[in-house]
């Protein structure tokens, strides 16, 4: 039986993030525009039916191919992807906060509690160096500054502002810490493996994700700093586009979710700013970004459809250099 289970990795999490975040945006693009509530709810819907699957085909793993999944927590930037177990889970609970607050509430706090367990462990390894230095990829970011910004925007959502601002500057000042590590890595080191390429997709998500968070957890406040993180969000994402080229030497395939949630952010983010009465740029902004987000989102996903409706068994779908093996960090 268990021959027949798909021993799914951990990155596919990075599916629901994208839908989520995509239809945080349509919510977002309701209220800013009157676009039709139901998009928006029906892609929460998919990304809520979406964790369900994946939680329980990664849970199973650890059941049935127990020695797989330990390989994937030693792998030095697989195991990164774990993280996105718990900020999955409270993406899932802010779609579910409409209709049932109690349950949301309950897997907020099951996902916070993990991202903050997962990421304490991952980072206390971390800390401990002995690391080669390709290794590091933007995936440093998953475990504690994606976990730490969708724990205060949730937060925020289920009426918890001020732990949403603790879990914020979490995230802001990690996201400041890792960033200058990344950076420092790829302006001086060997350019980065093919197979790695498409985890780049997550440097744009920080300061994005971060603004929606900010945005949440302080609407009040003045739009100086949200402003200046979506600048420097749109920033990474002219990068990104203009090494489009050099990432795509590594064929389309599920591992490109990496890119969604931080496109998605880059569109709600705006939006948002234009439902709390803002004005200027942002009306131009927005439109252009969220048209966007709905493009990369549905291409990725219409390719990930293709490969998956392709593979037999339970192989991963991760590229060579992302299989799970051992190592000490």
């Amino acid at each position: 039986m268990s021959a027949n289970i798909p021993r799914v990795p951990a990155s596919f999490f990075g599916m629901v993030l994208g839908l989520a975040g995509l239809g945080g945006a349509w919510r977002a693009a309701h209220l800013a525009w009157g676009l039709p509530a139901v998009i928006g709810e029906a892609i929460m819907l998919i990304a809520g039916l979406v964790w369900l699957l994946v939680a329980t085909l990664y849970g199973l793993k650890w059941l049935v191919a127990r020695e797989a999944a330990l390989s994937e927590a030693a792998h030095p930037v697989q195991c990164c992807f774990i993280g996105l177990a718990g900020v999955a889970t409270m993406l899932v609970a802010g779609g579910l906060l409409p209709y049932a607050y109690d349950a949301a509430l309950a897997l907020y706090l099951a996902g916070l509690a993990f991202t903050v367990v997962f990421a304490v462990w991952r980072t206390g390894n971390l800390w401990k160096g002995e690391r080669d230095l390709s290794h590091s990829t933007p995936v440093l970011y998953l475990p504690t500054v994606a976990g730490s910004f969708v724990g205060g925007t949730v937060g925020a959502a289920l009426g918890f502002a001020d732990l949403g601002q603790f879990m914020f500057g979490a995230g802001f000042f990690g996201w400041l810490a890792i960033e200058s590590v990344l950076l420092q890595r790829m302006l001086t080191s060997p350019a980065m493996a093919a197979a790695l390429r498409p985890t780049l997709g997550i440097q744009l998500a920080p300061p994005v994700v971060g603004a929606v968070t900010l945005i949440a957890v302080a609407p009040e406040a003045p739009h100086l700093l949200v402003h200046a993180m979506i600048g420097y969000g749109i920033l990474q994402a002219l990068i990104l586009l203009r090494l489009l080229p050099w990432i795509l030497r590594e064929p389309l395939a599920p591992s490109y979710w990496a890119f969604t949630f931080g496109v998605t952010a880059l569109a709600t983010a705006p939006t948002r700013l234009i439902v709390l009465g803002d004005a200027g740029v942002v009306h131009v902004l927005a439109p252009v970004l969220f048209v966007f987000a709905n493009l990369v989102v549905g291409t990725v996903a219409v390719v990930t459809l293709y490969r998956l409706s392709g593979r037999r068994g339970g192989t991963s779908a991760a590229p060579p250099a992302l299989q799970p093996k051992a190592s000490s960090s």
